[in-house]
């Protein structure tokens, strides 16, 4: 181990190249190349193979982050990319998306001991680039198929995820989604530059050459009630994750060209798709020209004022009522999002939006103030009395989060539980709702979290469901049993 690892000493910590801010601007590639082999193996070896690998702890999947690192080092990359998907149903995925500064990286020991961390999420995603070059990948194949079906409502991570482990199992997965793609947020929801969308569609390709059944343009309500999904298969999970948008409740909201973050992003994806986008075609969802103001802080904002600055907006400011300390998205997508060019005004809220002819044309916003800590444990912003300014604005976008949609009467399920926050309520520890043989799984319980959470809710899914259905056999094995 001495000779392969512990490099940190005689290795910096390097990220891929990154695309300097005037080129890439210019278009919606990913802004990162990726590690040729033997720099991947160089920075691998910068890894200290700690006793407490904190990497892993931190980890919402657990990925066994040191010893694959260990095996790219020594050039075993095959066994490096079978132990990186052991755990992870999508590690291309997360090599790109994940926080890594809040994650693995950001608790890595030679980090905290002043060396640098060492690149995980960029190793991690050439690990799983490479064996799909070398055609490693290939679609897996069941060892015994189970009669048992199973229903999946929501084609997003957790619903990915789910299915893959249950099809391994051997259980027949049919997998339903509103969308006209497979992927959820990773295809409508983030952009290109972060994640090209041939990485996902690779992906859901591999699930479903191994099996898995996909249903798009199905929405589970009223025409499709829940109780139907229910009557065809033995188990059903929901795992929709959240999407209704958290409005703006501020005088003037009802103006036109005031949008949620996912309109906006939805349909600059689907024209990189190739797709026809009628607001985005007539230019009420197009940046070009125009002085974009976004509202939020997290990673949605940051998708949504990168995407303005490559649709070339005249300006591009981003408003947020707490510090730069303070904000709650990943501290490099901060810092890519300043070296493109969008002007972030700290400690700033909107007060009011003020148009004419229905339309909105100014931003009333306030200075704020960090004044004491509320139940987040985060200091509450206070407005600055007598600290109004407009703003320009030709397009708002709201970037405040998302809320779970009215799921019992989407689904036409009134029966159906849910918490006090209009998430699904189940069963921590079996992921059952008050339905038998209905489960859930991913921001649809947890609320508005990360693509990482929701893939491990999804696997968790998986083996709730696996074990219910095995008990349910057992049972009925046993009666029948006892019968004869």
């Amino acid at each position: 181990m001495a000779e392969k690892m512990l490099k940190f000493v005689n290795f910096q910590g390097e990220t891929p190249i990154k695309g300097l801010a005037q080129d890439r601007i210019k278009n919606f590639a990913e802004i990162y190349d990726s590690y040729i082999e033997p720099k991947a193996k160089e920075q691998s070896s910068r890894c200290s193979q700690c006793g407490v690998p904190f990497c892993q702890i931190h980890c919402p999947l657990s990925n066994n982050i040191p010893d694959w690192l260990k095996l790219t080092a020594e050039g075993r990359l095959e066994e490096a990319y079978e132990l990186s998907s052991a755990t992870n149903n999508m590690p291309e995925v997360c090599g790109r998306i994940c926080p890594q500064d809040r994650l693995c990286e950001g608790n890595c020991v030679i980090e905290r001991a002043g060396h640098g961390t060492v690149t995980i999420g960029s190793i991690e995603r050439f690990i799983t680039d490479n064996a799909f070059e070398k055609g490693w990948i290939k679609p897996f194949k069941v060892k015994k198929n189970l009669n048992q079906s199973i229903g999946i409502i929501g084609a997003g991570p957790a619903g990915l995820a789910a299915a893959e482990q249950l099809r391994r199992m051997g259980y027949q997965i049919t997998v339903y989604d509103r969308y006209d793609r497979p992927g959820g947020l990773l295809i409508y929801g983030i952009p290109n530059f972060k994640l090209e969308k041939y990485i996902v569609q690779r992906r859901t390709k591999l699930l479903e050459d191994s099996g898995i059944k996909f249903v798009q343009n199905f929405e589970v309500g009223p025409h499709h009630p829940l109780q139907d999904l229910r009557d065809q298969h033995d188990a059903v999970l929901i795992a929709t994750g959240v999407y209704k948008a958290r409005e703006v409740e501020i005088k003037g909201a009802t103006l036109k060209n005031i949008f949620p973050a996912m309109d906006f992003l939805t349909a600059s994806n689907k024209k990189g798709l190739g797709d026809k986008v009628q607001l985005f075609d007539d230019g009420t969802l197009n940046a070009e020209g125009k002085n974009i103001v976004v509202i939020g802080g997290g990673d949605t904002a940051m998708d949504c004022v990168r995407t303005a600055i490559r649709q070339n907006a005249k300006s591009v400011k981003c408003l947020y009522r707490r510090d730069k300390k303070n904000m709650p998205g990943s501290a490099r997508e901060v810092s890519n999002a300043e070296e493109e060019g969008v002007d972030f005004n700290w400690l700033t809220n909107p007060k009011e939006f003020i148009g004419e002819n229905g339309t909105v044309q100014k931003v009333i916003v306030n200075r704020m103030m960090l004044g004491d800590t509320d139940a987040t444990g985060r200091q509450h912003p206070v407005a600055v009395p007598g600290s109004e300014k407009p703003i320009d604005v030709d397009l708002v976008i709201s970037a405040l989060g998302f809320d779970p949609e009215d799921i019992p009467n989407l689904f036409a399920e009134p029966n159906l539980s849910v918490s006090r926050w209009g998430t699904i309520k189940t069963n921590l520890k079996t992921m059952h709702t008050n339905l038998d043989g209905v489960f859930a799984a991913g921001d649809i319980v947890r609320g508005a979290s990360l693509v990482v959470w929701a893939i491990r809710d999804g696997r968790d899914a998986a083996t709730a469901i696996d074990a219910y259905l095995q008990a349910k056999h057992s049972t009925k094995f046993n009666t029948h049993a006892v019968s004869a």
